[in-house]
């Protein structure tokens, strides 16, 4: 008997890992991309709709919706990261225009409605700064209990990339994760702790350039650009597989090992702003409000990455 695909609804700000991310999802019989919403973070609204749309086209989709949503934080200014992922975001040629416009319709009503028409059933997957999300459990408080679950790559049980302590999409937007973390949604956080063990490195890289179709092509371009800011800032030899791992947490949860714990987010300005303060051995004796990746199985994540790319 033929599983019922789970149905999903992609947030994020593409982005060179996010489309690599996306491409999976589309890939995946395992999963019915409902839409796609998008918002501020590593380029601006304009260009990750944008991208959004062009990430579509290259793996063919011609059905999902692309709906545009915030395009600053909610109380902070706007931050970017075109340093890691260049000035548009998707710095790749020959990429395809997307085949169809944004919907007029918001990210964030777009967010409600599809929760509310399938109650229970719509998981969010979400791989940028969590404005959009935010605003949604803001305008609808019984959101958080409609989705099924919010999968959301960002936060670390330890170090930061943009500082010290901060996460880029939780910097983005500390007072947007504050909210979702505060809301009692069921909650999955896939952080730098497990994500910086996922590394393309140039043997991957020229295992997804090997397959020679225009979604290998593109994918081996777009992480040898993404490589070059890992090099130079962590002596890494690729980039850092992030958001597909968060993909790759709904497809096949046990690839990772999880943790249910109590996350803050940390809103003081300050050093420590952004940071998630993870209680991994309960010392606080406050409830956990969400279930956090502290290992994976890398080798076998990247395998079958690439087995579903090739299927393009």
């Amino acid at each position: 008997m033929t599983k019922t695909p789970l149905h999903v609804i992609l947030d994020g700000d593409p982005g060179l890992d996010d489309a690599v991310a996306w491409l999976l999802a589309l890939a995946s019989p395992e999963l019915k991309v409902l839409g796609v919403t998008t918002v501020h973070g590593n380029v601006d609204l304009s260009l990750t709709t944008r991208n959004a749309g062009v990430t579509l086209a290259l793996g063919k989709s011609t059905d999902v919706p692309v709906y545009a949503g915030a395009d600053r934080p909610l109380i902070r200014e706007l931050m970017g990261a075109a340093a890691v992922h260049g000035d548009t975001g998707l710095p790749a040629n020959g990429l395809p225009d997307p085949y169809r416009e944004p919907e007029a319709e918001h990210a964030v009503n777009y967010l409600i409605r599809a929760a509310r028409e399938q109650p229970g059933e719509v998981t969010l997957i979400a791989t940028g700064p969590l404005t959009n999300v935010a605003l949604a459990f803001r305008m609808e408080p019984a959101l958080p209990q409609l989705l099924r679950e919010v999968m959301w790559m960002g936060g670390s049980t330890a170090h930061g990339n943009r500082t010290p302590a901060a996460e880029f999409n939780v910097l983005a937007d500390p007072h947007a994760a504050d909210v979702v973390f505060r809301s009692g949604a069921a909650l999955r956080m896939v952080g730098l702790n497990v994500t910086m063990q996922c590394v393309a490195t140039p043997d991957r890289v020229e295992a997804l350039r090997q397959l020679g179709t225009p979604v290998g092509l593109a994918c081996a371009e777009m992480l040898t650009f993404y490589a070059a800011a890992y090099r130079r800032r962590y002596n890494l030899s690729g980039g850092a597989l992030h958001d597909p791992l968060a993909v790759a947490a709904v497809l096949w949860p046990d690839l990772l090992t999880w943790q249910a714990m109590h996350v803050e987010v940390d809103t003081h300005e300050g050093a420590d702003l952004g940071r998630t303060v993870c209680d991994l051995y309960g010392v606080t004796g406050k409830p956990a409000n969400a279930r956090v990746a502290v290992g994976v199985d890398d080798p076998t994540f990247f395998s079958r990455l690439l087995e579903r790319l090739s299927r393009f």
